[in-house]
């Protein structure tokens, strides 16, 4: 068990745009940061981090909190594991009362297959580096690639040596599950190591946690398939996942490009060559959840392909769902007879680069190139030429780019714009009608191609509902106590605007209408009057989901200010919004007095109407009545307004 000291500890430092940007490309507006949402596909983004507030906040799905929140639904990882995780980031040595050893009993969970994986990985670099074996063919392999020690290190790469459940009985005698190792693919349902005799490369999530493994034949034997991998698990989705996209994130957020390849020594040749924003889809045509991982560090892909028929026919696959990302793509071939790793160790990574800039090419003039080269003279396959690029650009969701390519590819095809747009619109109703009978789409724009609803996280997730009423005036005390709590309200500074809120509220408190914002206020008290101030992690961190995204819904505007705004141009006559809390707490308060005042005037005029009411009764009625609306008088002449006091 963590020391509670040491979580809190964790708490304090722990930067979210750190923790976030890791994982996702954030850019900064204003205050704030944007990117791609992680939880849910878009293609615009609405997945806000606020720095200031330690929070991020999603307004397209609603998931929101902050960084241990992020790692625990983002990683699936435990809370425990999530602060062992930061802990380790931030260099904090926990104090921990009770060591966690491995659970044998939870060899279902992540956890445990992130633990097995980490011990056959650990194992193949022994193999690799200690055993005759391993130095003899893997070791040998690798160097002959031209690889270097760091670089065989940076890559985690290994050797499973022949025997025929050296891993296998490892593990056993290390008291992991047969289960589990089968669950993973390490061993066979015949009882033996799934990879024997080849140099292994482990395949790594985006936090570096070793999910699934490559492993390669050097036998010359036709009838071994060259590569195999693990199966599809419960961590491991290839569909889902990019050989060397852990090493290579940084450097694509940094270059703002990912430069896509084909196979594993493609990506170890150009990072050690000092091209670093290199991953590999693992000799599969890229998916859309593949396109969506790349697309959280950059719109920017550039794939470079061998320069043979298979090669160019690779390069094609998967065009229309880049394009349905919005993002840009280009296509580099290379010479025929070469691929990435023999051309840069022949022509080093200068040249490489230089070849690159020279030769890439828009990816949908690539394919008018490609295809018209192959229809020839040809009028039938021309014509069928013209629709596959129609349909390409159909599936372009932003309008004006999508007309600035049919502009040029009506300059390049000697067709007029007229013509293309007509086809365009006619292949975009054509998929819009077709996904409109699937019944899970919605329409974005008569223009553009439907997308997808975006799933909400879960059914507990709190909605952006327009509130009124009681509601509204409950929400903005709380939103303001949030924000604003530790603000002082008078010039000694000596009264928060936490203290002035609690003072004037904290009798009403059990008239709160909503019965949320009333837990979440009368907690609130608790920790002002505990700890004299509301640290703003309490809420973003809170256990109870419902009450994490209340909180974090009051913190974070999906809105802000233009920068011209920030010239004074609407700020010469008052304070900025954010700063003026001392105010907004005043009004809030009588606002919320005269709702409950007049909740209760309204309480009185239907008793008073009642005819069985005795004569007694009625003249107690009528003296409160008398008092409610002499205080409310006072409220709105505090508040500035002339509103007649009626029933």
């Amino acid at each position: 068990m963590i020391d509670p000291q040491s979580v809190q500890e964790v708490l304090n430092i722990t930067q979210v745009e750190d923790v976030i940007g890791e994982y996702v490309h954030l850019k900064n507006r204003g205050i704030n940061m944007i990117g791609l949402c992680p939880f849910h596909n878009e293609k615009t983004p609405s997945f806000t981090v606020s720095p200031s507030k330690n929070i991020y906040k999603c307004f397209g799905c609603g998931q929101a909190g902050g960084g241990v929140q992020f790692l625990m639904e983002h990683e699936g990882m435990s809370f425990p594991d999530a602060i062992r995780h930061l802990a380790k980031k931030y260099g904090i040595e926990l104090v921990e009362t009770k060591s966690e050893n491995y659970d044998e009993s939870a060899q279902l969970a992540r956890d445990s297959f992130y633990l097995l994986n980490d011990f056959a990985k650990d194992l193949f670099i022994t193999n690799l580096k200690e055993s005759a074996e391993g130095k003899r063919i893997g070791l040998s392999y690798f160097k002959e690639r031209g690889f270097r020690e760091n670089t065989i290190d940076k890559f985690e790469l290994g050797f499973a040596v022949k025997q025929r459940d050296f891993l296998t009985k490892t593990a056993l005698d290390k008291g992991y599950k047969e289960e589990s190792l089968k669950k993973l693919g390490l061993t066979s349902q015949k009882d033996y190591d799934f990879f024997r005799d080849r140099v292994m490369f482990p395949i790594h999530n985006l936090s570096g946690k070793v999910i699934a493994f490559g492993g390669r034949t050097l036998s010359s034997d036709k009838k071994i398939p060259k590569y195999i991998n693990s199966p599809e698990t419960e961590i491991y989705k290839k569909s889902n996942s990019l050989y060397g996209i852990y090493q290579a994130k940084s450097e694509i957020r940094r270059q703002d490009e990912c430069l896509l390849v084909e196979g594993y020594t493609d990506v170890i040749s150009l990072s050690q060559a000092g091209i670093e924003h290199v991953i590999a889809s693992s000799g599969t045509s890229l998916t859309e959840g593949q396109i969506r991982l790349i697309n959280r560090f950059t719109p920017n892909i550039t794939i470079l392909y061998d320069g043979d028929p298979a090669g160019m026919k690779a390069a094609l696959r998967g065009i229309d769902l880049i394009l349905e990302q919005d993002m840009n793509a280009s296509v580099v071939l290379l010479p025929t007879g070469e691929d990435p790793d023999s051309f840069v160790k022949a022509n080093g990574s200068t040249g490489l680069t230089t070849y690159i800039n020279e030769h890439k090419k828009d990816f949908i003039f690539f394919k008018i190139d490609l295809l018209l080269e192959e229809a020839g003279n040809d009028p039938i396959k021309k014509t069928g030429v013209i629709k596959n690029i129609v349909q390409s650009i159909s599936f372009i969701p932003d309008s004006l780019k999508r007309a600035l390519y049919i502009r040029e590819c009506g300059q390049l095809l000697n067709l007029s714009e007229d013509v293309l747009v007509e086809e365009t619109n006619k292949s975009i109703r054509s998929r819009l009608n077709l996904e409109k009978k699937r019944g899970n789409f919605q329409r974005r724009d008569e223009n553009e191609a439907i997308r997808p609803k975006p799933k909400r996280y879960d059914d507990q997730t709190p909605t952006n509902k327009t509130e009124v009423g009681d509601d509204y005036q409950e929400r903005d005390i709380l939103r303001i106590l949030l924000n604003g709590g530790n603000t002082f309200y008078d010039e000694d500074n000596k009264t928060t605007v936490a203290d002035y809120l609690i003072a004037n509220i904290k009798d009403l408190i059990d008239s709160f209408s909503n019965e949320l914002y009333k837990s979440i206020i009368l907690e609130a008290v608790e920790q002002i009057e505990e700890h004299k101030t509301l640290p703003a992690s309490y809420f973003v961190n809170h256990e109870i989901k419902a009450v994490r995204h209340a909180c974090i819904d009051l913190m974070q505007e999906q809105y802000t200010y233009a920068e011209w705004d920030k010239q004074g141009l609407f700020l010469q006559t008052q304070k900025e919004p954010a700063l003026n809390f001392v105010k907004d707490s005043k009004q809030a308060i009588l606002r919320f007095k005269e709702r409950k005042l007049r909740k209760n005037m309204k309480e009185i005029h239907d008793r008073l109407i009642d005819p069985t009411i005795d004569e007694e009764m009625k003249t107690l009625l009528i003296s409160a009545q008398i008092k409610y609306k002499m205080t409310l008088m006072e409220i709105h002449k505090e508040l500035g307004t002339v509103v007649p006091v009626k029933l």
